[in-house]
């Protein structure tokens, strides 16, 4: 079955750390995609099938992965620093090499694409561009498998529990916002 950006989100704007997690999956998927293909092609010829996966594939790390990150940078994480406890100060250290791991993924991206868009526009790529194009999307699907693996074991639970419920909806609202959806809170009244 193919993956389908935009495709019906598992949790809501009123969970946004599910809707967080819900986005780690689609992350997984995608990233498969891309190993699968780089590694059974080999910068040659694509099918059909192959390319249009491949293709939305690049495209979702290209528009729709960072808006999961600026869900967390600049909605989740801000609220978290803010809370004063103990108990969140190691929670806020792996934030802080979170954020320096969404450096090294954007890089690694950027270049996974430029490869990516040279192969679908030219057809092919040469064997040491095919091979690169093979450790980038499969260093950044380890570095997804640890990076995932923090936030929903460490950051997530205790942003779950210390947030309010205010927090909570201006998060969610924030992620629709991002995303060009109204929610309930921002549709106008039907006076």
């Amino acid at each position: 079955m193919p993956i389908v950006i935009g495709a019906k989100r598992e949790s809501g704007f009123t969970d946004p750390i599910g809707m967080l997690a819900d986005c780690h999956r689609r992350v997984e998927r995608f990233l498969d995609v891309l190993v699968l293909v780089a590694e059974r092609a080999h910068g040659q010829s694509l099918t059909e099938e192959q390319r249009s996966a491949f293709d939305t594939a690049l495209r979702y790390f290209r528009e729709a992965a960072p808006k999961h990150t600026a869900d967390e940078e600049e909605s989740l994480f801000p609220r978290l620093r803010r809370l004063d406890g103990a108990a969140l100060a190691e929670v806020l250290a792996r934030v802080d090499t979170l954020e320096e791991e969404h450096v090294c993924a954007d890089r690694a991206h950027a270049e996974a694409d430029r490869l990516g868009q040279l192969w679908l526009r030219e057809g092919s790529l040469s064997p040491d561009g095919a091979s690169r194009l093979i450790a980038v999307v499969k260093g950044l699907r380890e570095m997804y498998r640890h990076h995932i693996a923090v936030e929903e074991s460490e950051v997530f639970p205790a942003a779950a529990e210390a947030l309010s419920a205010a927090d909570h909806a201006a998060i969610g609202s924030e992620m629709a916002s991002r995303r060009h959806i109204a929610t309930e809170k921002q549709l106008p009244s039907a006076r």
